[in-house]
C-alpha cells in the first residue's frame, strides 16, 4: 500500500494523460462535491464534454467554483489533464489567492495502457499520437511541479500503485483546535527574563531551572518577540524552549525571531532594533545552544487556531480570512501586520488598524505594537504593553479573559515612539470612536452596532442628547412575549411565563408597568443628569429635582461606597415630558376642530331646513364633531398639572461597579428605601414573585395582571428574578424583561 498525505484544506490538481485513471481515482478517494472535472464543465457550457472549443469557458467556470469552495475553506480537487504549465499556473495562482496549499497528484501509467483505455471510450475521437504528445508533456512536467509552486507532489507510477494508494489527511501546523486550554497568553517579552519569571509565578506556574509548569495543567502561549532589546534574551529562550519541549507552552514566531534566524543563517540583515544586544548575549553562550536556538525559531509557525476555533494567536494579529490558512501572505501579515505606506513623526511605519475592521467570531490575541494598556477592539486584544520600554508584561487568561500584568523593573531600552501617546483632553471626542460598524464587549456579553445605526446615533447625540461624557447608558425597549393563543388576547402572562420557562428560568418577578416615561437618572453627591430613552434631557432645569433625589440617596452612597449611582426609573406622569407636544400639536388640532365643525353643522342644518338633501353630509360632520370631542378629552387627561414623581426599579451601577449581577429583589429593595426617604417624590413599584411551574403562583400573578389592566393600567413587566445576567443552557443571555 502507498499512503500519501494531503492537507485537509488544499487545492489538489490531478495530473495525467487521458486514460490514466484520474476520474476513477477521484471517485474512489474524494466526495463527488469535492471534484471539479474539466469534462463536466465543458458539458455545462457546451452540452458536449468533448467539445475542446469550449475549454476556455469551461475552465473559467471551473476556476470560479473552485475559488468559492476555497474561500469557504473546502478541499477542492481539479480533475483535468493539467499537463500544460500555463494551466497549472492558474491553479497555483488560485491557491495563493485563497491562501491554501496547492498539491499535485500525478498518475503515471504506461502509454500503451492509456491508449487501450481511451479506445474503450467511443466519445474520444483522437488517435494514439495525442496520447504520445500528452506523455511527452507529462515527462517534461515531472521535474517542474515543485519549482512551479506545488507544495506537495505525489507521483504514483503504474496501475498497481495507483489502485493500492490510500490518502491520509493532515492538519496544518497552525490547526490546534483540539487544544482547549485553559491558556495563559503572554505578550512580547523582548529579553525581560526577570519580569517573565514574576509573571509566570503570578499566573500560578512553578518556575525552576529554566522550566515552568502549572499545577492545574494550564498552557502558556507566547505571542512572539521573545528576543532583542532586553537584558537576557538567552534566558528567555531557554525557558520558553524548555516549556515548548515539555508541552507546557506554545509559541508563535515574532518578527524579531524571524530576523534573528536570518542572521544566524548568515544572511545580511540590519543590526538594529535590539538585535546587536541579542547577538552579544548569545556570544556568551556555547555554540550548541545557538544551534538549538536557530532550530527552534526556524520551527515556529505564523499563528495558532485554538479552542475549537474560538481563539487565534498571532504575533501581529490576523484578519479573519487568514485564520487557519497557509501562505507567504498569511505569514507576513502574522509577523508584521499591514502598513498604510506612510511614516509617522518618528519615522516609523504607520500600521493599518485592521482590528477596527475585524468582524470574526474567534478572539484574536496578538502583540507587536506596544500600547499603554490592553484593550478589546472588536474581539481582538493586543498584549504588548512595552515591558522592555519600562511598561509592563501582560498576560491574558483564556477563556476567562482576565488580564494579569507585572510592571517592568525599569526601562531597558528607550522607545523610538513614546509608549504613552500624547493624551487628548478628557472632554474631546474623536469621531473615529463612534463611526462605522462596532463590536462592543461588555464583560458578560457582546453586541454589534451596525454602521447605519452608529450614524443615526451620532446625529441624535450631536444635536439633541446630553453631554456624551455623562451618557453612560441607554435603556433597551421592552421585548414582547410570544403571541397568545387564548381567544381575545394578543399578550397574556401565560405566554410570558412559558417563554422564560423554556429558556431555563424557574423564578420571575412581575413588576407593575407605570404609566410614565422611561427615565435614566445619574445622581451624584454634587450633581447629576436625567435623560430619556434616546439620551435627551427631560427638562431644561433639573437642579431642584436632582437635589431631592440626592438627599434621598445619601444613605445608599455611604452603604455602597460610591459618589454616584445610576438609576433605571419611570418618570410620572407621562405628560411631564409631553406638555410641549400637547400644547403645540394636539391642542391646536382639537381647538381647530371644535371651532370649525359646529359652524359647519350650523350651515348644513340651515340647508336642511330649506329642503336640501344634506343628511349624509350632516351625519358625517356630526360624527367628526363627536370624534374631535373624544380626541380633546384624551389629551386633556394628560394636560394636568400633576407634580412629577419618579418610580425607581433598578440601581444599575455606581463608581467602578456594575450591579447587573444582583437579583431584582435587591434592586427593588434599594428602590423601596428611596421611596421610604421621600414618599412624595418617589412612587413605589408594586410587584409579585412567581415560581414558574407552580400553577397557583402563576394564577395569582395572572389575576393581579387582570386587575391592573381592567383598572386602566398598562399591565406588568415579567423579568427573570435572578437579574440581568441570566443565561440559558447554551450560555446565551436570556431576555431581561
Amino acid at each position: 500500500m502507498t499512503e500519501i498525505d494531503i492537507p485537509e484544506l488544499a487545492l489538489v490538481a490531478l495530473v495525467g494523460v487521458s486514460g490514466s485513471g484520474k476520474s476513477t481515482f477521484a471517485r474512489k478517494h474524494f466526495k463527488p462535491t469535492q471534484v471539479l472535472s474539466s469534462d463536466y464543465f465543458r458539458g455545462l457550457v457546451a452540452d458536449d464534454e468533448n467539445d475542446q472549443s469550449a475549454s476556455s469557458d469551461a475552465f473559467e467556470a471551473l476556476h470560479y467554483i473552485a475559488g468559492k469552495r476555497l474561500a469557504a475553506g473546502r478541499l477542492t480537487v481539479v480533475d483535468a489533464t493539467n499537463l500544460q504549465e500555463h494551466g497549472r499556473a492558474q491553479l497555483i495562482k488560485l491557491a495563493r489567492e485563497h491562501d491554501v496549499l496547492p498539491v499535485a497528484v500525478v498518475l503515471d501509467v504506461p502509454e500503451k495502457l492509456a491508449w487501450e483505455r481511451t479506445e474503450q471510450r467511443p466519445e474520444r475521437d483522437f488517435g494514439p499520437q495525442v496520447i504520445g504528445r500528452m506523455s511527452r508533456d507529462l515527462r517534461r512536467s515531472l521535474g517542474r511541479l515543485q519549482r512551479e509552486g506545488f507544495r506537495k507532489v505525489h507521483v504514483l507510477r503504474g496501475p498497481e500503485e495507483i489502485d493500492n494508494t490510500t490518502i491520509r489527511y493532515e492538519r496544518l501546523f497552525n490547526d490546534r483546535r483540539d487544544l482547549t486550554g485553559p491558556f495563559d497568553i503572554i505578550g512580547d517579552v523582548h529579553g525581560c527574563r526577570a519580569e517573565l519569571d514574576v509573571l509566570l509565578v503570578k499566573l500560578g506556574y512553578a518556575v525552576q531551572d529554566d522550566r515552568a509548569h502549572h499545577p492545574d495543567g494550564r498552557t502558556a502561549v507566547f505571542v512572539g518577540d521573545l528576543v532583542d532589546r532586553g537584558p537576557d534574551s538567552p534566558g528567555v529562550l531557554r525557558l520558553v524552549m524548555n516549556m515548548v519541549a515539555d508541552g507546557t507552552a506554545l509559541c508563535v514566531s515574532g518578527n524579531h525571531e524571524q530576523k534573528l534566524a536570518r542572521k544566524l543563517n548568515g544572511r545580511n540583515v540590519q543590526l538594529t532594533h535590539g538585535l546587536p544586544e541579542t547577538l552579544a548575549q548569545l556570544e556568551l553562550t556555547d555554540e550548541s545552544f545557538v544551534s538549538e536556538v536557530r532550530r527552534f525559531i526556524e520551527g515556529l509557525i505564523s499563528h495558532y487556531v485554538l479552542d475549537g476555533g474560538n481563539l487565534v494567536v498571532a504575533h501581529a494579529g490576523l484578519k479573519e480570512a487568514y485564520h487557519g490558512r497557509a501562505s507567504g501572505r498569511v505569514r507576513s501579515f502574522a509577523l508584521y501586520g499591514e502598513t498604510t505606506g506612510e511614516t509617522d513623526e518618528y519615522g516609523l511605519p504607520v500600521r493599518y488598524p485592521w482590528a477596527r475592521d475585524y468582524r470574526g467570531s474567534a478572539a484574536v490575541v496578538y502583540g507587536h505594537t506596544p500600547t499603554p494598556v490592553p484593550e478589546w477592539i472588536n474581539n481582538t486584544i493586543c498584549l504588548d504593553t512595552g515591558c522592555v520600554f519600562g511598561g509592563s508584561l501582560t498576560a491574558l487568561r483564556w477563556p476567562s479573559r482576565e488580564i494579569v500584568a507585572v510592571p517592568a523593573a525599569r526601562e531597558y531600552y528607550a522607545p523610538t515612539r513614546p509608549l504613552l501617546p500624547p493624551s487628548r483632553p478628557a472632554d474631546e471626542l474623536d469621531i473615529a470612536d463612534v463611526i462605522g460598524r462596532r463590536h462592543i464587549d461588555y464583560g458578560y456579553g457582546r453586541t454589534t452596532v451596525p454602521a447605519e445605526n452608529a450614524a443615526a446615533a451620532l446625529e441624535v447625540m450631536g444635536r439633541f442628547a446630553i453631554d456624551p461624557a455623562a451618557l453612560v447608558w441607554l435603556p433597551p425597549t421592552m421585548a414582547p412575549c410570544s403571541t397568545s393563543t387564548l381567544d381575545g388576547y394578543l399578550e397574556h402572562p401565560s405566554t410570558a411565563f412559558g417563554d422564560l420557562r423554556a429558556a431555563g428560568v424557574d423564578k420571575v418577578v412581575c413588576e407593575e408597568k407605570h404609566m410614565g416615561s422611561r427615565a435614566v437618572v445619574r445622581v451624584s453627591r454634587t450633581g447629576g443628569e436625567i435623560w430619556t430613552r434616546t439620551g435627551r434631557p427631560f427638562f431644561a432645569d433639573t437642579s431642584e429635582l436632582l437635589a431631592r433625589i440626592r438627599r434621598a440617596a445619601e444613605p445608599l452612597f455611604d452603604e455602597l461606597r460610591t459618589d454616584w449611582l445610576l438609576l433605571d426609573t419611570e418618570l410620572l406622569p407621562w405628560s411631564a415630558k409631553a406638555a410641549g407636544l400637547i400644547r403645540t400639536r394636539y391642542a391646536g388640532v382639537g381647538a381647530a376642530g371644535r371651532a370649525a365643525l359646529p359652524a359647519a353643522l350650523s350651515v348644513v342644518s340651515s340647508g336642511a331646513s330649506r329642503g336640501l338633501d344634506v343628511s349624509a353630509l350632516r351625519d358625517r360632520l356630526s360624527l367628526r364633531a363627536a370624534e374631535i370631542d373624544g380626541y380633546s378629552a384624551a389629551y386633556r387627561t394628560y394636560a394636568t398639572e400633576e407634580p412629577v414623581t419618579i418610580a425607581p426599579f433598578a440601581v444599575l451601577a455606581g463608581e467602578g461597579v456594575s450591579y447587573a449581577d444582583r437579583d431584582h429583589g435587591w434592586h427593588l429593595a434599594m428602590a423601596d428605601r428611596l421611596v421610604a426617604r421621600d414618599g412624595d417624590l418617589f412612587t413605589p413599584t408594586r410587584r409579585i414573585v412567581v415560581d414558574l411551574g407552580d400553577e397557583a403562583s402563576e394564577a395569582a400573578a395572572t389575576e393581579w395582571w387582570l386587575a391592573l389592566t381592567e383598572a386602566g393600567g398598562e399591565g406588568m413587566v415579567v423579568k427573570p428574578y435572578a437579574g440581568l445576567k441570566v443565561t440559558d443552557a447554551k450560555g446565551r443571555l436570556v431576555q431581561p424583561g
